[in-house]
């Protein structure tokens, strides 16, 4: 079964050297169009279908919505206020054969309303598409591979700062537990309670720290006489 938002052919056969070239030569003539905004509701399949009616298609590959980090939210707010749970497309590429089918297709159709039957439920939409020149299909996936490998790694940088943040409310919230219930006890025995200032174990003095005890130093070693006399003996 084909992931969600591809449609076309799934078959993996090994290649022989001359099937390999001339499927170099099949990429080299194919040409791809870019469609800006899918129509809700439609999916890849009827993207094929109305493609395939100007010109032999290859491979089409639609994305799906709250696939992009900018759009997550907008597809849960739908997701949950909207009676249809079904997966939504904004954006599409379709592969022609033929990259001057693709490049006529793409000015004939851009800004132009889909059509069809009357009743059909996109026959008012307007395709917005363009002819990218140059660009080939490994290009769209090397794409794909990237930018969700960029959101997993958000979603794991996000997934441990929720983390740290939630083992340092749980601290907190014990700590606050703790005093609360000492509290009660220094109460209960009529005495006040002191907070004490938190102080880090082992930290370093600063350097203004320092260089005041160094300076502290040096005047008890000269009241004591002793820079005196090693300074008559040198």
């Amino acid at each position: 079964m084909l992931p969600e938002g591809f449609a076309g052919p799934n078959v993996v056969k090994p290649l022989t050297p001359e099937a390999l070239a001339a499927y170099k030569a099949a990429q080299d003539r194919a040409g791809v169009i870019y469609i800006s905004r899918i129509p809700p509701g439609m999916r890849p399949s009827k993207v094929r279908h109305l493609m395939s009616s100007h010109g032999e298609v290859g491979r089409v590959y639609l994305q799906q919505e709250g696939a992009r980090i900018q759009h997550a939210k907008r597809a849960y707010l739908r997701r949950k206020y909207t009676a249809t749970k079904k997966p939504h497309f904004t954006e599409g590429w379709v592969e022609f054969k033929d990259k001057r089918v693709a490049r006529s297709v793409a000015e004939m159709l851009n800004a132009q309303p889909i059509g069809g039957k009357k009743g059909t439920r996109w026959r008012d939409d307007v395709w917005t598409m363009k002819y990218l020149p140059k660009f080939k299909w490994n290009m769209l996936t090397e794409q794909v591979a990237h930018e969700a490998a960029i959101h997993t790694a958000k979603l794991r940088v996000e997934l441990s700062q929720s983390r740290s943040e939630q083992r340092e409310y749980l601290r907190n919230v014990e700590l606050a537990r703790v005093l609360e219930k000492r509290s009660q006890r220094k109460k209960e025995k009529g005495e006040e309670m002191v907070l004490k200032p938190h102080t880090r174990p082992g930290k370093r003095p600063s350097e203004s720290e320092g260089d005041s005890e160094r300076k502290r130093r040096r005047n008890d070693y000269e009241d004591s006489g002793l820079g005196t006399i090693l300074g008559s003996i040198f």
